[in-house]
């Protein structure tokens, strides 16, 4: 079975170019990658002519069984792969559309008047979503294709060498994300706030970078609050020992698809503190993953956290169950499996 994938380079630092660079090492197939969007320095916008003809030149020279497409769900990508759907159907071949963001600004807009989005990417032979609740949402739009779940990944090799029965417990949070009031970050720090009263030798890390950088960081000097560090954008054996040194992880965001960080957390034995938000609600267990918080209150982040930290044996219960789940549902050789399936399904259909 020969797939051709459209992603965006390696090099980009989004979720779509990390997640099929994780999953390359563990494809069984043919599997052909085709670069498209922006790319060194020049916007998307400016070379989709380009891409337009490399992937007819692809399309010609690989001669796919199955091409999957990877827009979000905003203007931009909507317009960009609704043309690169319609060339796949020219060429007659079994299209899979897998929408990674989920834009709530675009949701608005389509669902006022949703014809022109439907008769698009109703060509599409199956789609792929990261939640339940985007699934409900295609439908209600008029999209009657097959739609399945999916998800993002752990890579295997960012575990190698971890044991969950060798992992000491402390009182260090993790927050790890790009740093944006979207993501919930100074809910985190106030919640920390609240948590210091009670343990006072808790530790946060905040690992990331983004526009609320600055702003978390006058907060943390405003309250006089220690025990913060920032330590940036972290990968490789710095994320490996990021997670391995974290206890609890926080993130109390407004919106998510599947948070990659979530599932990385789980992999390393961390109890999660977030929100009922995409493909989280579907597999999350509260009580025993950790809490899915439906509120933007500080206070109830604090409170769950601290029951945590408070209870070594729930802290090693939880962790050790994140621990298990992640390994069976979320490695990226998994995953990996899981759409190749997908892919052979489609065309034996």
């Amino acid at each position: 079975m020969r797939v051709l994938i459209n992603t965006t380079p390696p090099t980009n630092s989004g979720g779509v170019a990390n997640h099929y660079k994780g999953l390359k090492k563990y494809w069984t197939e043919e599997v052909h990658y085709n670069y498209i969007g922006g790319r060194k320095g020049i916007p998307g916008s400016l070379i989709i002519i380009v891409d337009v003809l490399k992937f007819i030149f692809k399309m010609l020279i690989v001669r796919p069984d199955v091409v999957l497409l990877n827009p979000s769900l905003g203007k931009t990508a909507i317009k960009r792969d609704g043309v690169f759907l319609t060339l796949s159907k020219i060429f007659n071949k079994p299209t899979v559309v897998f929408f990674h963001g989920w834009d709530e600004f675009m949701v608005e807009k389509i669902s006022k008047d949703s014809a022109s989005f439907v008769k698009r990417f109703n060509k599409a032979d199956k789609l792929l979503v990261l939640a339940s609740s985007f699934k409900q949402q295609l439908q209600n739009w008029g999209i009657t294709k097959p739609i399945e779940l999916t998800t993002t990944k752990v890579d295997d090799e960012l575990t190698e060498g971890f044991r969950i029965d060798k992992k000491s417990t402390g009182k260090t949070i993790l927050f790890l994300a790009r740093i944006e009031k979207a993501k919930g970050i100074l809910i985190a720090l106030e919640s920390f706030n609240k948590i210091k009263d009670k343990i006072p030798d808790a530790e946060l890390i905040v690992a990331g970078s983004g526009s609320a950088l600055d702003e978390a960081k006058r907060y943390v000097e405003k309250e006089n609050l220690t025990g913060v560090e920032f330590s940036g954008y972290v990968r490789g054996n710095d994320l490996k020992k990021t997670f391995k040194s974290s206890d609890v992880y926080l993130l109390p965001t407004y919106g998510e698809g599947m948070p990659t960080s979530v599932l990385e957390a789980m992999a390393f034995g961390l109890p999660v503190i977030s929100r009922p938000v995409g493909g989280m609600v579907d597999f999350f267990e509260n009580g025993k993953m950790g809490y899915l918080i439906d509120s933007y209150n500080q206070g109830d982040f604090a409170e769950k956290v601290i029951e945590i930290l408070s209870d070594e044996e729930k802290l090693r219960k939880m962790g050790r169950y994140n621990y298990e789940y992640a390994k069976e549902h979320f490695y990226a050789s998994y995953v990996a499996k899981q759409l190749e399936n997908s892919f052979r399904e489609l065309i034996s259909n």
